[in-house]
C-alpha cells in the first residue's frame, strides 16, 4: 500500500526558488560527499524493494535521501551540523518535514562510514514498520 500523497509535501518550493534549488540538487548529486556516496550504494544494494531518490526538493529544502512512497527522509550530517546554529536550523527543517507527513532519520558521517550494516538495518526496520 502506498502511503505518500505524491501531490503534497514536495514540489512546493516558491516558483522563484525552485530553479535555484533544482540546480543545487543536481550539483549535489554529482558531488556527493564520501558518506553520502557510501550510503547511496548501500541503499541500492541492500534495499532493492524500496525506491530512493537523492538530493530531492521538498518545499524550500533539499533532503539527502528519500523514499517518497513511505515518506521517509534520511539525512547524513557532516561536522558543521554539530554547531548550535546548525542544530537549530536542522530542527526547523525537521519540523517542516514532519508537519508535511515525513519521518526524518539523521545519521552522522562517522556512523555511515563505521557501521553501514547497522544504518541499513535501522532504515529497513523503519520502512517495514510503515508497510501495511
Amino acid at each position: 500500500m502506498m502511503l505518500a500523497d505524491m501531490s503534497h509535501g514536495y514540489e512546493t518550493a516558491a516558483p522563484d526558488r525552485y530553479p535555484i534549488l533544482k540546480e543545487f540538487a543536481r550539483h549535489n548529486r554529482q558531488k556527493m560527499t564520501e558518506s553520502e556516496g557510501f550510503l547511496w550504494t548501500a541503499l541500492r544494494q541492500n534495499l532493492k524493494g524500496f525506491k530512493f531518490r537523492r538530493q530531492h526538493i521538498i518545499g524550500d529544502y533539499i533532503v539527502d535521501f528519500i523514499c517518497l512512497e513511505y515518506k521517509l527522509v534520511i539525512e547524513v550530517d557532516g561536522e558543521y551540523h554539530h554547531t548550535d546554529e546548525q542544530r537549530q536550523e536542522d530542527q526547523i527543517r525537521t519540523n517542516y518535514l514532519q508537519s508535511n507527513g515525513f519521518q526524518v532519520i539523521r545519521f552522522s558521517n562517522e556512523e555511515v562510514k563505521s557501521n553501514i550494516r547497522k544504518i541499513i538495518q535501522i532504515i529497513k526496520e523503519e520502512l517495514n514498520n510503515k508497510i501495511i
